[in-house]
């Protein structure tokens, strides 16, 4: 009964007492006592336990987990309907005989409660609200027959309430205790709306809401890495609001429901087609773990727990169910392998004193405990005495298995609950809270007056309950919270079946709400063992992990713990199983083969460790330099001889060593740019290349003005000089040098890193900064050749000895070949195959212009040393 509010669990209360109501209030019939008394369905048996004493403590019980209204053939009284409580269980009567325990350690211990004897009235309320709220009347009239308002039995000191286990049953006793202002401490029930302070201010209980074991659940799930689940919950309103707040936590943490199953609590429910779609769902549904919560129902064991169709699930149990230890051994095969989240206290009650305790009971010892003779026939099979109750039990269990007459050795430590497997302290918890609450308030009650002793009970055991605080051995401190709820660990079971049949129960980690949020789930999961055939973890997806490399990516319409994987794009990674998104890699670092790690990008420039080109383009510049340098020896040896002096050897000279400086400039497109080489290596090459051109153009202008110069009387002579020349040389240099500074000054060239044009690259190049600078220094570069092509052209045929003019004419037309094919590749290629190209560019143009100007000339002076003669040069002269 999650999630009501206040005004519908009054009016739930209404409901419930007037369907205890038979007729109203008859005059014919008075009570000696003059209160009307109300005519209430009665029970078949009531199940009574009472010790009187100075103060009372009420107890209302879930032992017997079904109640059901029936009419015996036996009965032969007025009223032939009456509420059947059956189906007794081991671990509640475990409870039973804790709250008992609990009072009696009380009332020996000479500290606690001096000259005051603590005593109970304890009712069964079979798990049933109407005979929950008969049971609270029962226990604040005094009486069998409950007279609402009135107590019947003098004055009753009673102090405050324990109960009941589920919250179906615990709130209609909340909203009545709430009436009349006694304290209640539930041991079980996990209703959040329980929490309210305003509808329910003397409410206690020793377990957390509901809220908190859902929350540590679906981490319990998360760390397993489990998103795909079956739940079977029960088919009530306890049952659904527990699916619906279950399902809220689990699509938190991620996990997605397969299917839902909800268990009927009336037999006749479970009719063939039902049970057939149940053992159907499982046996085709794709997940391996299975959750149970809601109310607990014993006919699910009746009729769904067949083996085969549990062979692969691993269940887990929500604390309802798990706290029941008595319900594993109804199946041990499905509970195999199971996990429990159960809450964990600071003691247990596995003590010699408690043992000693339970050796008292047997049904010799306590004959009119009618509860206790129940269980003796349930669990160990034993006749009573009692035809009535056989009767009763054939009626319900169809006499399976047979009841024997047993011997009297039996004891009830041979009972699975009550065998030291569980020693939930819930119960004698509560209790023990409550004597001591009541130890402090009566060093007060000195000072009251008797009359006001049950009022003040009433009004102030509340007050001592929040006070309270315990001590475990660990010096831990442990008390109601905020809500009123005792605040402790979950701890997590693991259940399996041993050699012998037995079914036992490992402690395998635990969950605390108080610790970090990464450090609350604690759990060895290499000591749980686990149904598949290799030990591993089950399986409980959807959908395979998507690998790290990959996202996942949702399918339309599709719950989202089912999805496709799909690759990581090019520059991104996901470095995680089941990532929702992939990440974008820093612009330096490239994703990896397996996407799953950003790497850094190959660096490409031309470099002289790693490109072979580059040792090539090196060693072709340094023996073009050694050859220039051979040819500088040779024309300084011979300076002096006709072929040097009569080509003007200055420009001859400036020719060749801006020739060397053009292939020495190779060096300057080698290697890792920066900023310096990018801006040194196109201003060296255009501004040697233009000083070598232009120095071709004079030696062209010579040769035409020399010629002009010949004839008589010509104007010409005074142009025949070094000057000339050196003008020409001075001034078609100087227009490329200030072309090169104004680039620079403007938009100099850069260090660039492309990261675009290969994956996974970076290109390390030289940006030009500015392409009308570039295209700026080419072109004045090309406007120099073309000038010194045509006029060499024309001076090709003007009669000389010595004329280069054929010469210059074909380099020039080699040199603008090279450049001419060398744009439409450069602007084609990226990267250090640009660089490449202008290179290439480079040292063929400056090969050319060697070769084509200086190798002639060395010819004649090395080997044919009778041409370089001034005789030669007369003869031969026009």
């Amino acid at each position: 009964m999650l999630g009501f509010n206040a005004a519908s669990k009054c009016l739930i209360v209404l409901i419930h007492i007037i369907m205890l109501c038979v007729w109203p209030c008859k005059s014919g019939d008075q009570p000696p006592n003059p209160a009307c008394r109300l005519q209430i369905i009665k029970a078949v048996e009531e199940y009574e336990y009472i010790q009187e004493g100075d103060i009372m403590i009420g107890g209302v019980m879930t032992v017997d987990m079904n109640a059901q209204i029936i009419t015996l053939p036996s009965d032969k009284s007025k009223f032939k309907t009456k509420l059947l409580c059956f189906g007794p269980n081991g671990q509640n009567m475990k409870y039973l005989v804790d709250f008992r325990f609990a009072v009696e350690q009380t009332n020996k211990d000479p500290e606690r409660l001096p000259n005051v004897t603590l005593g109970y009235h304890i009712y069964n309320s079979c798990g049933s609200s109407l005979k929950a709220v008969r049971s609270v009347l029962q226990i604040l009239s005094g009486t069998r027959e409950p007279v609402p308002n009135y107590s019947c039995v003098g004055k009753r000191n009673i102090a405050g309430f324990i109960g009941d286990l589920t919250s179906e049953t615990t709130l209609p006793i909340a909203q009545i205790l709430t009436v009349y202002g006694y304290s209640q401490i539930s041991y079980g029930a996990t209703d959040p709306a329980l929490s309210d302070r305003g509808t329910f201010p003397y409410f206690f209980r020793t377990v957390q809401n509901i809220h908190s074991e859902f929350y540590a659940l679906g981490q319990l799930l998360r760390h397993f890495g489990w998103t795909w689940v079956g739940i079977i919950t029960s088919d009530d309103i306890s049952g659904e609001e527990e699916y619906k707040l279950l399902a809220k936590y689990l699509s938190s943490a991620g996990v997605c429901i397969e299917f839902t199953l909800k268990l009927h609590k009336s037999r006749q429910n479970y009719v063939h087609s039902v049970t057939d779609h149940f053992k159907k769902t499982i046996a085709f549904s794709s997940t391996n773990v299975i959750l149970i919560c809601g109310t607990v129902i014993l006919l699910f064991f009746t009729y769904l727990t067949n083996a085969n169709f549990y062979q692969r699930e691993t269940i887990i149990l929500s604390s309802n169910w798990g706290a029941n230890d008595a319900l594993i051994t109804y199946n041990p095969v499905l509970f195999n392998y199971s996990l429990v989240l159960v809450p964990g206290y600071h003691y247990d009650l596995d003590t010699p004193e408690m043992r000693s305790f339970l050796e008292t009971f047997h049904p010799s010892n306590y004959p009119e405990d009618k509860l206790l003779g129940d269980i003796w026939m349930i669990y160990l099979y034993c006749l009573s005495k009692d035809p009535n109750k056989n009767y009763i039990y054939q009626y319900i269990y169809f006499a399976v298995p047979l009841l024997q007459n047993c011997t009297g050795q039996e004891r009830i430590t041979d009972i699975y609950s009550f065998g030291g497997n569980s020693n939930s302290p819930r119960v004698h918890l509560a209790v023990d809270m409550m004597s001591r609450a009541l130890h402090d308030m009566n060093m007060k009650l000195y000072k009251k007056t008797v009359r006001n002793r049950e009022r003040f009970l009433k009004s102030e055991l509340h007050q001592n309950l929040k006070k309270l605080q315990l001590k475990s051995k660990h010096g831990e401190i442990f008390s109601f919270n905020e809500n009123e709820e005792y605040l402790t660990r979950y701890k997590i079971y693991s259940n399996f079946i041993t050699l012998d049949g037995m079914v036992t129960r490992n402690f395998v980690g635990e969950f605390s709400p108080w610790a970090p949020l990464d450090q609350q789930l604690s759990i060895t999961s290499k000591a749980i063992p686990w149904k598949t055939i290799d030990s591993k973890i089950p399986r409980a997806q959807c959908t395979d992990n998507c690998l790290p490399g990959y996202r996942k990516m949702p399918i339309p319409e599709v719950q989202p713990c089912c999805y496709d994987c799909v690759p990581c794009s090019e520059t991104e990674i996901s470095n995680i199983i089941d990532s929702v998104s992939c990440t974008q890699c820093p612009d330096m670092e490239w994703p990896n083969e397996m996407k799953d790690q950003c790497v850094q990008r190959n660096e490409v420039f031309l470099s002289y460790s790693n490109d072979v080109i580059s040792i090539f383009f090196t060693t072709i510049s340094i023996l073009f330099s050694l050859i220039i340098q051979l040819i500088f020896q040779v024309l300084i040896t011979y300076r002096n001889t006709p072929i040097v002096r009569a080509n003007n050897r200055s420009l001859s000279f400036l020719l060749l060593v801006s020739i060397k400086l053009s292939f020495l400039s190779v060096f300057l497109f080698l290697g890792r740019p920066v900023d310096i080489t990018c801006m040194l290596r196109n201003i060296t090459f255009g501004i040697t290349f233009s000083i070598a051109v232009s120095s071709l153009l004079a030696k062209t202008i010579m040769v035409c003005v020399a010629f002009k110069a010949t004839k008589p009387g010509s104007s010409w002579r005074k142009w025949v000089g070094v000057k000339l020349s050196n003008s020409v040389v001075l001034f078609c240099s100087s227009i490329q040098i200030i072309i090169c500074m104004t680039w620079l000054a403007i938009s100099p060239p850069f260090q660039e890193l492309d990261l675009h044009t290969y994956p996974g690259t970076i290109i390390i190049q030289c940006n030009e900064g500015s392409a009308i600078g570039f295209y700026s220094v080419i072109g004045y570069m090309g406007l120099l050749v073309a000038v010194s092509f045509v006029l060499a052209f024309l001076a090709r045929t003007l009669p000389d000895s010595f004329n280069e003019a054929k010469y210059i004419t074909f380099s020039m037309l080699l040199f603008c070949s090279v450049w001419i094919t060398m744009i439409p590749a450069y602007l084609s290629t990226k990267g250090k195959n640009t660089v490449c190209v202008e290179i290439f560019a480079i040292l063929t143009s400056s090969a050319g212009l060697l070769a084509c100007i200086f190798l002639p000339k060395c010819y004649t002076i090395l080997f044919r040393a009778e041409m370089n003669t001034k005789t030669h040069l007369l003869v031969n002269k026009p």
